[in-house]
C-alpha cells in the first residue's frame, strides 16, 4: 500500500483560505499525515479558480507545486479511455474530470487514501483496486 494521499481541490482551498470554516479540520489533518500528497492537473485548476480572490492564494498553491509539497501525478492518453468510462458510470451524481482524474490515479497508483471535503461522492466511487477509498478527514460526515 502507497504511503500517498490524492488531495482533492476542496481541502486545498481550506488550508490556504483561513475564513474557510473547514480550514482547522483540513489543516490538523494534514499535519497529522506523515505522507506524500499527490493530486492531478484537474484539481489544481479547479483550486486555483476557488483562490482567486483569495489573498496569494493562487501564488501559495504553485509554490506547493513547486516545492513538492503537493505533487502532480501524471495522467497520458493511456488514463483517456478509464476517466471516460468512470464520468459515464457515475453521471449520475455527476462524476467530473478532477474526481475521475483522481480515481484513476489512486487506481494506477494504487493509492487507498483520499483527503477530500467532497466525501459523498468518494464514498460511492468504487475504484478498481480496492472497495472503496479510505477517506480524510475521517471527521467528516457525509451529507
Amino acid at each position: 500500500m502507497s504511503d500517498e494521499v490524492l488531495i482533492d481541490a476542496g481541502p486545498i482551498v481550506a488550508l490556504l483560505d483561513k475564513s474557510d470554516n473547514r480550514n482547522p479540520q483540513c489543516r490538523f489533518t494534514a499535519e497529522e499525515l506523515n505522507s506524500q500528497f499527490v493530486t492531478v492537473w484537474p484539481v489544481i485548476a479547479e483550486a486555483s479558480f476557488l483562490l482567486r480572490r483569495i489573498y496569494h492564494g493562487q501564488a501559495t498553491l504553485l509554490a506547493m507545486l513547486a516545492d513538492e509539497t503537493i505533487k502532480i501525478a501524471n495522467l497520458n492518453r493511456e488514463d483517456v479511455p478509464r476517466i471516460r468510462e468512470l464520468m459515464a458510470k457515475y453521471h449520475d451524481l455527476p462524476m467530473d474530470l478532477a474526481d475521475a482524474s483522481i480515481v484513476r490515479v489512486a487506481e494506477r497508483q494504487r493509492i487507498r487514501r483520499v483527503f477530500t471535503i467532497d466525501q459523498k461522492d468518494f464514498r460511492i466511487y468504487r475504484p478498481a483496486h480496492i472497495r472503496h477509498f479510505t477517506l480524510l478527514p475521517s471527521m467528516i460526515r457525509p451529507s
